[in-house]
């Protein structure tokens, strides 16, 4: 897998000095406990990232839930951590690589392509015993330099195009449920945007809780032509993330993030809004 490494790749390089490890835990609707169980153990030698405080800016009229943070102080973070263009980063998570994959996709974003998400994410590199800390580590700053990459964003008004005029494809990564508009626990409206895909971006992973295997993400998209231009929302711009992890793995290129995603689309009255099926 190219964006993926397993626990045994990296307890092998767990304390080499050009690889830093960032936790990404985070748990919707109780903000202080991914920063907390951090503080309690964690992978020696990581790092801790909030997805609010660091990898999300303020929330504002348009934009989403989850949009992007300030980029001066989200750099200035990874400069503090030791990272660098020479700097491998493997970040992990507890909620099936949601919050690691957002992290993946902002340093990707920023023109950085040596960043991972680890495969099983803390629980299972617990459960196979691999070593944990309560030591809070401390680094010699470096100078990251982001060369961004605005190709793998999309814009609201790229996607009113591809709903106007077909210029992608919309892939939907939330619950069905939620994509159909029969419920919707976080925002204030139902549905989804028109012509929209559902693909649920936890079946980017096995029962196991690990992420599949090339081949078998290649199966989930069939139905999606390679050379398309697929454009991945979700509710917010966080869980859409790993759903473009898993098309990249599957061979896609042309993959772009919706960052304000459902919770940025509805937030323009104009907007249509499709329930149901297409």
């Amino acid at each position: 897998m190219k964006h993926i490494v397993s626990p045994q790749w990296l307890v092998d390089r767990l304390y080499d000095d050009h690889v830093r490890i960032i936790d990404c835990r985070f748990y919707l609707g109780n903000p202080s406990r991914g920063i907390n169980e951090y503080i309690h153990d964690h992978i020696p030698c990581a790092f801790y990232f909030d997805l609010e405080k660091d990898l999300s800016g303020p929330v504002q009229t348009h934009g989403g839930r989850h949009p992007l943070p300030p980029f001066n102080e989200f750099v200035a973070k990874l400069s503090a951590a030791g990272i660098d263009e020479k700097t491998t980063v493997v970040a992990y998570d507890d909620q099936d690589g949601a919050m690691a994959a957002r992290f993946w996709w902002l340093l990707r974003y920023l023109g950085h392509s040596h960043v991972y998400v680890l495969d099983g994410g803390y629980t299972k590199w617990k459960e196979a015993g691999y070593p944990t800390t309560e030591e809070i580590v401390t680094v010699e700053e470096r100078t990251f330099v982001p060369v961004y990459q605005p190709s793998l964003l999309a814009t609201v008004e790229d996607v009113r195009q591809a709903v106007e005029q077909a210029t992608a494809v919309l892939i939907d990564s939330r619950e069905h449920k939620r994509y159909l508009g029969v419920e919707e626990p976080i925002d204030r409206v139902a549905g989804h945007i028109p012509s929209a895909k559902n693909m649920f971006w936890k079946d980017s992973l096995t029962a196991a809780g690990y992420w599949k295997q090339p081949r078998e993400q290649e199966k989930r998209f069939a139905s999606i032509p390679k050379q398309e231009r697929i454009i991945v929302y979700c509710g917010s711009g966080v869980t859409a993330c790993p759903n473009v992890l898993a098309l990249l793995e599957a061979g896609y290129t042309n993959v772009q993030l919706y960052v304000g995603s459902w919770s940025d689309w509805i937030s323009y009255r104009e907007h249509p809004i499709a329930t149901g099926e297409n």
